[in-house]
């Protein structure tokens, strides 16, 4: 068809062709999605396949106890799952205890000579988790799970404030839902890049008012009903219940996070 064509002719044609075929591309980039390895859009990354030690960092008050359960269930299928203890029985300043996690981080990595952790925040352990990560913690995690934590503050620490401001000590007041800190964590992006993000949550919580609260934009949204809608978990009872239990080994397995639904319900109670 060019052959017939003047010189000129020949090269606008030409000019034209290529013009088009760009512009194909550009479309094509634009409309296609683009490919991923989670059953949340999340993008498979080679360090899904291998999982290191389980950090666990406990809530408002520090207690460690509340955390061995989990810990214990980890240990039992094969998992290096330890307990971190936060200073100021996990009442005082919550990126003190991000310094905490910081170094127990350092310690598991060098002990078991992994390439990335896995964390579980409990409570405000979920926010000391953020903190952790958003001072460059992300680049050595490979998933970052909170359970039932307070992002975006909770109504019972306002309460606390308001009421007996004497009771409500730094860490407290921390969990406020205009709290400076957590209005500082969530200004960007609420989940870094790096590790992939869990947020495992119960719609009967008491303690995260609303429970919507624990709500991580970019995270795999898990509320424990969403798996079972019967399920009555109140938030001190997330870190020992069978369900919660296999919904977090199931979302620390090797390969990116999954999003589970009712189908998974009866497995995943099992215990």
């Amino acid at each position: 068809m060019l052959a017939g064509l003047s010189p000129a002719r020949r090269r606008l044609a030409l000019a034209l062709l290529v013009l088009v075929v760009v512009a194909a591309a550009v479309v094509i980039a634009l409309v296609v999605p683009r490919s991923s390895g989670g059953a949340d859009g999340t993008t498979a990354t080679a360090q899904d396949d291998t999982p290191g030690p389980v950090l666990l960092v406990p809530g408002y008050g520090g207690s460690t106890s509340s955390l061995r359960p989990l810990a214990d269930r980890l240990t039992a299928v094969g998992r290096d799952a330890t307990v971190v203890a936060v200073p100021g029985d996990g009442t005082g300043d919550l990126t003190a205890a991000a310094d905490a996690l910081g170094a127990a981080v350092d310690d598991a990595l060098e002990r078991t000579g992994a390439g990335s952790v896995d964390v579980v925040g409990y409570s405000a352990g979920g926010v000391i988790a953020r903190i952790w990560a958003a001072d460059g913690g992300a680049d050595q995690a490979r998933r970052v799970l909170t359970l039932g934590s307070p992002h975006h503050g909770t109504t019972i620490a306002d309460l606390a404030v308001g009421i007996l401001p004497a009771k409500c000590p730094e860490g407290c007041r921390q969990l406020t839902t205009d709290s400076d800190l957590l209005a500082q964590l969530n200004a960007g992006d609420e989940t870094p890049a790096g590790p992939s993000w869990v947020s495992v949550w119960t719609t009967a919580d008491e303690t995260v008012t609303p429970p919507d609260s624990a709500r991580l934009a970019g995270a795999v949204e898990l509320p424990v009903q969403d798996v079972c809608p019967d399920s009555r978990v109140g938030h001190g009872q997330l870190p020992a219940d069978p369900l919660v239990q296999g919904i977090v080994l199931a979302e620390l397995a090797a390969g990116p996070p999954v999003q589970l639904s009712t189908a998974d319900c009866a497995r995943l109670s099992a215990g």
